[in-house]
């Protein structure tokens, strides 16, 4: 069997000092997480974040730049993650729009009220990637390249 980490994207939004959360069923009970989800077949991770944001909050993202590219495994015998962390900012928000299954709600918490919940985080991820985007980690959006469906001639 080949070893192969799910490729997952997540989003920082940051608005007046507050990070857009989502309270989110889980096998752990309720957790909270950064907007986030998995890469679909020929999506690009751009494109996959900003799906899986309006999927989960109802607003549409748009990133300006990554934070970090995390790989991630909770136990040893645990899948592991590689997560691509975006920052952006969002606008457009539909109340209308129905939220992605399991997720309960969203919130806009501080940094200290999101480790507060540190035991309700669902990974160190969610505190770790506010802490780099507050120290001001970025990388340009140009590192990502999509190369689907094209021909080597």
């Amino acid at each position: 069997m080949v070893w192969k980490p799910h490729v997952t994207v997540a989003a920082i939004i940051e608005r007046d000092g507050r990070f857009l959360l989502v309270e989110e069923h889980t096998s752990s009970g309720l957790q909270f997480n950064q907007p986030a989800g998995h890469l679909e077949e020929n999506e690009s991770l751009i494109a996959a974040v900003k799906r899986e944001v309006f999927e989960e909050t109802a607003w549409q993202f748009e990133p300006e730049y990554l934070v970090s590219i995390q790989l991630w495994r909770k136990k040893p015998r645990s899948p592991s993650f590689l997560r691509c962390c975006f920052a952006g900012q969002c606008h457009s928000h539909d109340p209308n729009q129905p939220l992605d299954e399991g997720i309960v709600a969203t919130h806009w918490l501080t940094r200290e009220e999101i480790l507060l919940q540190q035991r309700r985080l669902r990974s160190p991820l969610v505190s770790i990637s506010v802490d780099e985007y507050l120290s001001g980690q970025s990388y340009s959006l140009a590192l990502l390249k999509s190369l689907i469906d094209i021909e080597h001639g």
